[in-house]
């Protein structure tokens, strides 16, 4: 029986619940809200799809799923300008997931913003093996670049890298084809900004995410061993420790099988070494680290 738990049952925890629920990817689901009355709704929706799937609301039962997706805290709205501006705001959020965590043996996939720092944050909290806390959102991404491609005429399957923010990064040189530096920073402005026209129109991003979640969760009970952009735990990998980053990760039964090291050219090399400055910085903010 393959248990699930999801740790924030709104707009992007029941997508997912849903999306886990109709692709037959959980026997067992487990969701939990701070908001009671979210959760019982939450929950009786999935059961009137006829399900087979077993649904409980006990937190109790968290520890002992094999997945984990925590997506509780604040989302960002019009008046957000970054998602680094939610980590004072989401560290409680993040914080109360912890608890429910320590005698946890499972894969921990964290989608909370900012996702990077909050990865990092859970893996200090929780003392979970690096191999088995991914964080969520260079999928996402990536699916954002190669829309933003397709726009310009570009060839290619987009790949990003780097923070789930601000400090993405791109991979142009995969492309096979030259993108000239301004085209790659019109791109890139438009990537930082692709989240906003859709949170601002319905007031949250919901498919996207929710979709690429499953996908990764489908990676991982099947043991695809595919490679996907996942924020790591990174001990110099690119030449970056200290916090976890987006990487190209092989994924699998046991979470990230390991990280891959791949040629950049020189403009991505030094968006991504800024990334790290980035993340590193906001990771040592957090409780306990200063």
């Amino acid at each position: 029986m393959t248990g699930i738990a999801i740790f924030g049952a709104g707009r992007i925890g029941g997508a997912v619940a849903n999306l886990l629920n109709a692709r037959n990817l959980a026997s067992r689901l487990v969701l939990y809200d701070r908001s009671p009355g979210l959760l019982q709704a939450q929950m009786l929706d999935l059961l009137h799809t006829g399900t087979d799937c077993r649904i409980s609301t006990d937190p109790g039962e968290i520890a002992s799923c094999d997945i984990d997706v925590c997506t509780a805290g604040l989302p960002r709205t019009p008046a957000v300008r970054t998602r680094a501006d939610l980590l004072h705001i989401n560290i409680p959020a993040a914080a109360e997931c912890a608890t429910y965590l320590r005698d946890f043996s499972g894969i921990l996939i964290v989608v909370t913003n900012p996702m990077d720092v909050i990865t990092h944050y859970l893996k200090k909290e929780t003392g979970i093996d690096a191999g088995r806390i991914i964080g969520f959102g260079g999928q996402l991404d990536s699916a954002r670049f190669t829309s933003a491609l397709r726009r310009e005429h570009i060839d290619g399957e987009g790949i990003i890298l780097g923070e789930h923010g601000e400090h993405q990064v791109p991979l142009f040189s995969r492309l096979g084809t030259p993108v000239p530096l301004p085209v790659r920073n019109e791109i890139l402005t438009s990537l930082r900004g692709a989240s906003m026209e859709i949170i601002t129109g319905k007031g949250a991003t919901e498919f996207g995410p929710a979709w690429h979640i499953s996908e990764l969760i489908r990676c991982i009970l099947t043991n695809a061993r595919e490679t996907l952009p996942c924020s790591c735990i990174l001990h110099g990998e690119y030449g970056i420790s200290g916090c976890a980053l987006g990487v190209p990760a092989v994924i699998g039964r046991e979470g990230i099988l390991r990280i891959e090291t791949w040629s950049l050219d020189t403009w991505e090399e030094e968006h991504l070494k800024n990334a790290g400055i980035f993340v590193h910085d906001l990771c040592s903010r957090l409780p306990g680290d200063v």
